[in-house]
């Protein structure tokens, strides 16, 4: 009985997760400077932060945000505000340097456990998976779904977030990929500040409306 409510929070994470976000951006960025352990444990510190979003979504604290319009308004305006920064940021990125180029096998990587810190800290401060979780666990959800049936879909979030992340580290460290990508990083990285600028607009037009 619980099968259309699990397959419409798939259906909806999957539009989330693959929508240029910061989670996107240090999996690729860790994954194209450092190469495939660094990818792979910045994917696999991002699926872990969202156990937070989970443990505070079943124990109520979400359904409480989400309940307040003040405290959810603010959220919302801090979200579009953070979209709009990191898409602004985004949007100066220069041609990389000559020399980093020739450099770029050579670069240092960070250990796992700083790689995984890495990932584990952007997703914990993401306002687009809190915004996405408190959707999901109000509105999405039935409040009445059993808390085991809510832990099961919160189970699925994380695995299918890891796998997702694991797959783009997988791909963006490739070394024929990290070398275009360093070439032409910065026509991807204006293209991502401009969805996010763009979907920045979209909450913050949404909340004024």
């Amino acid at each position: 009985m619980y099968w259309s409510e699990f397959l419409t929070v798939a259906l909806i994470h999957l539009l989330a997760v693959a929508s240029p976000g910061p989670d996107f951006a240090v999996v690729i960025r860790e994954s194209v400077s450092h190469g495939r352990r660094a990818g792979l444990f910045t994917a696999l510190g991002v699926g872990s932060g969202i156990f937070l979003h989970v443990a505070y979504s079943l124990l109520g604290i979400g359904l409480i945000v989400a309940q307040s319009e003040r405290l959810f308004a603010l959220l919302k305006w801090l979200a579009a505000a953070y979209l709009l920064y990191i898409g602004w940021h985004a949007l100066q990125a220069r041609p990389a340097d000559p020399a980093a180029l020739r450099t770029l096998a050579a670069s240092a990587a960070p250990s796992g456990r700083s790689a995984f810190a890495s990932g584990l800290l952007t997703n914990a401060l993401n306002p687009k998976v809190t915004l996405f979780f408190l959707s999901v666990f109000s509105v999405v959800i039935d409040p009445h779904t059993p808390r085991l049936i809510q832990a099961g879909y919160g189970v699925y979030l994380m695995v299918a977030t890891t796998g997702f992340f694991c797959a783009m580290a997988l791909l963006f460290s490739q070394t024929r990929v990290r070398s275009w990508f360093a070439r032409m990083g910065h026509w991807f990285d204006r293209l991502m500040g401009a969805i996010l600028i763009a979907l920045g607009l979209r909450l913050a037009l949404g909340e004024l409306g």
